[in-house]
């Protein structure tokens, strides 16, 4: 784990306050426009500076959207390893952790020789609400 900062800066508790508020997970430019929307000076830069240092320092989870676009999210099981499942129409979230997934992880490392092996798995589909709503649609 990282060291932290010595110094906090009001940007970068601003992005951490907002970020403690949702449950989905939101690219930085949702961030800034919805910070700039409570009346916070903060530019994209900066915004993006913030949520870099808040993965690092492990406060903040970040994973590649189904598109490829960076995701952030304050999680609630920031201590022990674990995965998301992410509605792509509205972003939220659920964590999930399988031992069963981790130990299938485990036994292939060693099978190829591999030692120090991390992984990410994130699974991305439509909530209920979202496939409901999609469904609608459709009649």
């Amino acid at each position: 784990m990282v060291q932290a900062p010595t110094r906090s800066t009001r940007q970068r508790q601003a992005v951490a306050e907002l970020l403690a508020e949702r449950t989905e997970f939101r690219n930085a430019q949702q961030i800034h426009a919805e910070l700039r929307e409570r009346g916070e000076k903060v530019g994209l830069a900066t915004v993006y500076r913030n949520l870099g240092l808040l993965v690092q320092l492990g406060q903040v989870d970040m994973l590649q959207g189904a598109d490829g676009e960076a995701l952030y999210r304050q999680c609630g099981q920031r201590q022990h390893h674990h995965h998301h499942l992410v509605c792509r129409q509205c972003g939220k979230a659920v964590e999930v952790a399988d031992p069963d997934l981790e130990q299938w992880a485990r036994k292939l490392a060693v099978q190829h020789g591999f030692s120090e092996v991390s992984h990410t798995l994130e699974l991305f589909g439509l909530c209920a609400e979202c496939s409901r709503a999609a469904q609608a649609g459709d009649d």
